[in-house]
């Protein structure tokens, strides 16, 4: 099992003054110690679960990239973009970027988007859902095209929201973007992460067995290789001292029986660098061959 970590709460000891020193200090310990994939949540206003829209976040990309200047060898992904912040070819082209720029080392987690009081609060359009399960087929589908085609196949994309006369992209990635869907609805989020994924996003829980199936079944439908999809959990980390490693070592070990294996710990709390160490010296070893 892999081990990943997103941040989500930017509530840090020394408020902005000291923002870049600890995020600086977080990547650079995740990256030492051996986890896979570091993720920052893209939204512009933190949301209700870490206390609401005034307290800190930070943009997404702008994160990563700082990340992606002081760290070697750790994956960086959005965690998960929102399909209606960015029009496709600018999310395609800001993914490009942090790949070229970190080495090579950029996934893109992408979602439905969901919290319409900050889209409204800063005047972002932000559609119907239904709309955005259709825009986010369409954005993964032009991401691929523009990271997977050859130069003279610019093919244009003709799309219900969305319509590329080009699709170029120049540099292009040193290794193709992973794609992650995030979100576990069964009859729509599922099927596209069959169609177009190569990883989900799910929670772990009593359903957690039974969304897997779901994905199962819409990979049958789709003709698509069940085992070809990284299965992928995100979860809270609050690591505080070795018996509270020991029971997420338990919890962990549970998932990967299931078939996960990747697991995203959620950041949060002032004690967040403590996490970081205790899981990577107490629980990242111990999962490592679950």
């Amino acid at each position: 099992m892999k081990l990943g970590l997103s941040l989500a709460d930017y509530a840090w000891e020394g408020g902005a003054a000291r923002t870049a020193d600890t995020l600086v200090g977080l990547a650079r310990t995740a990256d030492e110690a051996g986890y896979h994939v570091i993720g920052a949540a893209d939204h512009l206003w933190q949301g209700p679960h870490m206390g609401g829209p005034e307290q800190p976040m930070l943009e997404c990309f702008t994160t990563l990239a700082t990340i992606a200047a002081h760290t070697r060898n750790i994956r960086l992904m959005p965690l998960v973009a929102g399909v209606h912040f960015r029009a496709p070819g600018l999310l395609a082209k800001s993914v490009t970027t942090l790949d070229v720029l970190s080495g090579g080392r950029a996934d893109l987690g992408i979602g439905a988007g969901w919290d319409a009081d900050e889209a409204r609060g800063l005047g972002i359009p932000f559609p119907p859902l239904a709309e955005r399960y259709e825009r986010l087929e369409e954005t993964v589908r032009i991401c691929r095209a523009l990271w997977e085609g050859e130069r003279g196949e610019e093919k244009p994309f003709e799309g219900t929201h969305h319509r590329l006369e080009r699709t170029l992209n120049v540099p292009q990635n040193l290794g193709r973007p992973q794609i992650m869907i995030g979100g576990g609805g069964e009859r729509r989020t599922l099927r596209l992460v069959a169609r177009h994924a190569d990883a989900c996003n799910l929670y772990p829980g009593p359903e957690l067995p039974g969304k897997l199936d779901v994905l199962r079944g819409h990979c049958e439908a789709e003709g698509r290789d069940y085992d070809t999809i990284e299965k992928t959990c995100i979860m809270p980390f609050v690591v505080a001292d070795r018996a509270a490693a020991d029971e997420l070592t338990g919890a962990l070990t549970g998932l990967a029986a299931l078939g996960i294996s990747r697991v995203i710990g959620i950041l949060a709390g002032p004690d967040q660098h403590r996490t970081v160490e205790l899981v990577a010296t107490h629980v990242l070893p111990a999962v490592a061959e679950a």
